[in-house]
């Protein structure tokens, strides 16, 4: 169960709203302002950072032409704050301790924060372009059940103009039912800027979706995940998962953190095996 919980996360999609008013606008610059701060703060991850930024510069430029309601600004609200807080711990390099490397360069480290607890952070190159692996992962995200064995669902419960959206994902069934099955409520937003991705998410509430019998409610985020063309290569991405997850219930923490890091190794291994599936051809 472990696994299929953790997995769920990886469905993170939908790019960032495009037009803002009032608020919606106040909401940008201060998306634009924290990138550029850490932009400057880091040498690493600065320029996918400055290009996800300048995407926020041309947004908050521009208007809405339907006025989003209270509620859906809460949501994108929330969307905004995770990929905020995301790319925070992203650009801290400090404190980051191995847990795993795998044979073909895989790797997940991992570090404690106070305020989240224990987060993750997968990095693998996928030998595939950027497009195929944005598309699987944003514009397929529903059909992750059928490659991930550990994923029963992901619905996508509702859609907030062009790049937010409220999921419902379902762990499938795990041999011995060690862990009680688990879902999850998310809302998700991206940003893509030239040959960068972004994509964010966390917990949230939706009236529509509440507690399901048989079902504990667990909880993600500050998750997101960047993807980026690979340095001199432009058919590989180079893909960096960050994963902060609270299953809830009854678990001991020591057995959570052993099996999490394998679990980003495996997702990367069903993600490879997907992505090079023979593609149906049409006539």
């Amino acid at each position: 169960m472990l696994p299929a919980t953790s997995k769920l996360c990886a469905a993170i999609s939908y790019r960032h709203l495009r037009n803002m008013t009032g608020l919606r606008r106040q909401a940008a610059v201060a998306i634009s302002q924290e990138l550029s701060r850490l932009a400057w703060r880091s040498p690493g991850p600065s320029t996918w950072i400055h290009q996800v930024r300048r995407k926020s510069s041309l947004l908050s430029s521009r208007l809405e032409e339907k006025p989003f309601s209270e509620m859906e600004m809460s949501y994108i609200k929330q969307g905004e704050e995770a990929l905020q807080k995301s790319l925070r711990i992203l650009e801290d390099q400090d404190g980051w301790k191995t847990e795993t490397v795998a044979g073909n360069g895989d790797k997940v480290l991992s570090k404690v924060l106070p305020d989240v607890g224990k987060v993750f952070r997968l990095e693998v190159v996928v030998d595939q372009p950027l497009d195929s692996v944005y598309g699987e992962l944003v514009d397929n995200m529903e059909q992750m059940g059928d490659w991930n064995p550990n994923v029963k669902e992901v619905k996508i419960l509702e859609k907030i103009g062009k790049d937010t959206v409220i999921t419902h994902e379902k762990a499938a069934a795990t041999p011995g039912n060690i862990v009680g099955p688990r879902d999850f409520v998310s809302v998700r937003c991206s940003k893509r800027r030239g040959s960068t991705c972004v994509l964010a998410g966390m917990s949230t509430t939706y009236g529509a979706m509440p507690e399901q019998e048989g079902f504990i409610r667990a909880e993600n985020g500050p998750t997101c995940m960047v993807l980026r063309p690979l340095a001199g290569s432009p058919s590989q991405t180079r893909l960096t998962w960050l994963l902060s997850i609270d299953l809830k219930g009854w678990l001991p923490k020591t057995i959570i953190n052993q099996v999490l890091s394998q679990t980003q190794v495996d997702f990367a291994k069903h993600l490879r095996q997907r992505l090079a599936r023979p593609v149906p051809v049409t006539c």
